[in-house]
């Protein structure tokens, strides 16, 4: 499989998920737009991995809460290579609030969440949706997590702007096509630093616990998201407004 002359753009690229990604999409020869919003080093590093296999990349600030933003990305990675075939929304956010502490989550919580998990996608798909036609159709993959389909998650904020992206994908599904394609995955824990920042010292007990209940005893890697992200871009054209689970079976652990 091979991907040369194809293009994409990763929002959160720098780091993670949207790293690995960026990663894999290199290797196949696609050439990559680099999003970050305030991990410029971590952007361009990502972005340089990229070239040094030989794949066209650049590293682009953007806050994909802000709909002139988003289009200016568009905008940027037409510029630079002429289409554009792939867009991996993986920007996200959260702010860690116990399930149960109704009283500690504040509207900024729900803000800035909503903005960046739930606004950011629309704003980059519908930004990206000209784009692509122009191109002749494109694959959009949408980085949802398990906490939209649980209720469970870091906070009540994050786990119901996880639900509507999953909502939104089959939306925009059925109004982008016939052609392009979006899906999403949902991923579980993901081992890496996000986690350790969101969850501190509770970090290795809450990862541990994770990995006993699923039915293949371990978390996600990014890379594993990673794949199952490329497996929509590259595999079956007729696979779209499905959300994948990425889990190792969390949800059919009971």
């Amino acid at each position: 499989m091979t991907l040369e002359g194809k293009t994409a753009i990763v929002t959160g690229g720098g780091t993670g998920v949207g790293r690995a990604t960026t990663q894999s999409l290199a290797q196949l020869g696609c050439s990559v737009l680099v999003n970050y919003s305030r991990s410029v080093d971590a952007a361009e590093e990502s972005a340089e991995a990229a070239r040094a296999q030989g794949a066209k990349a650049i590293a682009f600030r953007a806050d994909v809460a802000e709909d002139a933003a988003c289009r200016a990305m568009v905008k940027t990675a037409m510029e630079e290579w002429g289409r554009l075939d792939f867009l991996v929304n993986n920007a996200g956010t959260t702010f860690p609030v116990p399930l149960a502490d109704l009283e500690k989550v504040q509207d900024d919580h729900w803000e800035k969440t909503l903005a960046v998990n739930l606004k950011g996608p629309f704003q980059c798909a519908r930004a990206a949706k000209p784009a692509m036609e122009q191109s002749g159709g494109g694959c959009i993959v949408n980085v949802s997590s398990v906490a939209g389909i649980a209720g469970i998650g870091s906070s009540i904020p994050y786990a119901s702007s996880k639900a509507a992206l999953n909502n939104l994908t089959v939306i925009l599904a059925r109004v982008l096509g016939p052609q392009i394609r979006v899906n999403a995955v949902a991923p579980g824990f993901i081992a890496g630093s996000w986690l350790q920042s969101a969850l501190g010292p509770a970090y290795e007990a809450v990862k541990k616990g994770m990995e006993a209940r699923t039915p293949l005893q371990r978390v996600c890697e990014p890379q594993d998201v990673a794949d199952a992200i490329l497996g929509f871009i590259t595999g079956s054209k007729l696979v779209t407004g499905q959300v994948l689970a990425v889990e190792g079976g969390l949800l059919v652990a009971g």
